[in-house]
């Protein structure tokens, strides 16, 4: 036995018994010198000197050190000391979950779960991310604004009594992220948006769904939860494509009687749109793109204007037909949305919706020259310089602005009891833009705004009585203030090879479509002066602003 261990020891040892930091065999290790000791970046410097705790002492992990002494720091913190959010019930729901975005993550109150579960343990993490994704889908493919979404995503998880939740909403996809615990690695969930309609029944529906879950008072379980959002979306749209193509009609020529059209130029430019209604309507199914569906839906009502031309009627006006075909077409919806989510500083998500406004445009534009460019060729006679709103009859305007707002409440896809409201909103925004424009003499884009705001403003009103989202309210509101006109003797102008002229008028129809975007954002967050916001009275300066790029 002995034999074998010297056996053993006399064997060359393999490699990974050695050590990179071993010496040699053979090389002598040197001293340390006298001056120089090794030292570790955790070893107390001499000098230094720590009172050891007395061993009856009791210690926590969360008591400083006998030696440590606190000293705050008072040039940041106020003299009254870092106040609390306090989320009060009688507020809508989308203000306190508004506030608790707008609220670092540290000062965020803990989630009081509203809804139950079956389960003592908890909720079943990846159903309510998997509920709260499909929520935030039919919002964001409804139109709704991205700190809106974000809002409804966050009112769902808090309801189930998921903390430390971070939804994210893009332009076409929508992400969330739960961390259970400091030490857990986080579950993240996402759901991309590939189709999206105009439908505010749905919307409705939706937002109705999660102030239900945001009650106390009604017991939502994810089941039921489940099954309302499967019936939401299996409901048929409130109105027919026949009842569509008649509202479309109708917007067409009551836009145009509100630039000063007769009853021929009324039924010339109904007859328009509801052709390019039904001629975008076979593109769509034909599998065409948007962009080449609004090409075919800006013809007809050009062509229309351009046989009315031709046929030299009297007291007939080719304009206001065609004006009354592009008030049909504005994407003002997108606009308005896609402004906001800029001012609120979603910058990614206002980018592709100004994109994407960009792109219908240039489609309308293509349409309408195409039919322009072939009327000059043919001697058509289009006047630049005719004025649309050189007939001044306020009362007709009036009615005409009101059959406006009721047909876009229709090709919206609107609720009926919300057509009403909606309607009268938009004569109000057409009695505001008239005294200040026509009567006052000021400028289109002030007065668009003013009326915008008002409209923002009432609109806003109207969605916090009933709990509801705004854009119902807004969006056929806003149709009268619309720049069908300029936008039409822009394209008219380039057609005769007039661009510095045309441009002017493009500029100027790009002023008005941002000054209504602009007026109905201002006129919402007026609205939320006047209400009590949730947590404002206890915050230092008021009430939480949007997200910032600077730290003030």
């Amino acid at each position: 036995m002995a034999d074998t261990a010297e056996e053993e020891d006399r064997k060359p040892q393999s490699d990974e018994a050695h050590s990179a930091f071993s010496p040699v065999g053979g090389v002598d290790t040197p001293a340390v010198p006298e001056d120089e000791h090794p030292t570790s970046e955790f070893t107390i410097p001499n000098g230094l000197r720590i009172p050891h705790a007395p061993e009856d002492t009791e210690t926590s992990a969360f008591k400083p050190p006998p030696h440590y002494e606190a000293r705050g720091s008072t040039a940041f913190t106020p003299p009254s000391g870092i106040p609390t959010v306090r989320l009060t019930k009688e507020a809508p729901w989308q203000d306190r979950m508004r506030t608790m975005l707008r609220t670092p993550v540290a000062d965020r109150p803990a989630p009081e779960a509203t809804q139950k579960h079956e389960d003592e343990s908890g909720p079943a993490v990846p159903r309510v991310l998997d509920l709260t994704l499909r929520i935030g889908e039919l919002l964001l493919a409804g139109g709704e604004g991205a700190e809106d979404v974000e809002a409804a995503m966050f009112a769902v998880t808090r309801s189930y009594g998921l903390d430390r939740c971070e939804p994210t909403v893009t332009f076409t996809l929508l992400s969330i992220s739960h961390q259970p615990s400091l030490v857990d690695d986080p579950v993240t969930s996402s759901r991309t948006v590939r189709r999206r309609g105009t439908d505010y029944t749905r919307l409705a529906a939706v937002y109705r769904l999660v102030d239900d879950i945001g009650s106390g008072d009604i017991e939502v379980s994810l089941e039921e939860a489940y099954r309302r959002l499967a019936e939401i979306r299996r409901n048929r749209h409130p109105y027919p494509g026949w009842a569509l193509t008649a509202a479309a009609g109708l917007l067409a020529g009551a836009a145009a009687t509100l630039v000063g059209g007769t009853v021929v130029v009324f039924i010339a430019a109904a007859i328009g749109a509801m052709l390019g209604d039904r001629l975008a309507w076979l593109c769509a199914g034909r599998g065409l793109p948007e962009f080449y569906q609004f090409i075919a839906a800006a013809m007809p009502p050009g062509a229309m204007g351009v046989a009315i031309s031709l046929l030299d009627l009297p007291d007939v006006r080719a304009s206001a037909v065609i004006t009354g075909g592009l008030f049909a077409l504005i994407p003002g919806r997108a606009l308005v949305a896609g402004v906001q989510d800029g001012l609120t500083g979603y910058y990614i998500t206002a980018a592709a919706r100004l994109l994407e406004v960009g792109y219908l445009v240039v489609g309308i534009v293509i349409g309408v020259l195409t039919v322009l460019y072939l009327g000059v060729r043919l001697n058509a006679g289009l006047n630049p310089e005719t004025t649309v709103h050189s007939v001044n009859q306020p009362p007709i305007q009036i009615l005409a602005a009101m059959a406006l707002s009721l047909a876009f409440a229709v090709l919206l896809q609107q609720e009926r009891s919300t057509v009403l409201l909606v309607t009268l909103n938009g004569g109000v925004a057409w009695v505001i833009y008239g005294a200040m424009a026509n009567a006052g003499h000021l400028s289109p884009v002030a007065a668009t705004a003013v009326a915008a705001g008002l409209v923002g403003l009432f609109g806003q009103l109207l969605s916090r009585y009933r709990f509801a989202s705004a854009l119902p309210y807004v969006t056929a509101a806003i149709g009268p203030l619309l720049p069908g006109s300029s936008t039409y003797f822009g394209l008219l102008n380039i057609a005769q090879n007039e661009l510095n002229a045309g441009l002017a008028q493009l500029s100027k129809a790009a002023a008005l479509a941002l000054a209504i975007a602009i007026g109905v954002n201002l006129g919402g967050e007026l609205a939320r002066l006047f209400l009590k916001v949730p947590g404002g009275e206890g915050l230092v300066g008021g009430r939480k602003s949007a997200k910032r790029t600077r730290g003030f």
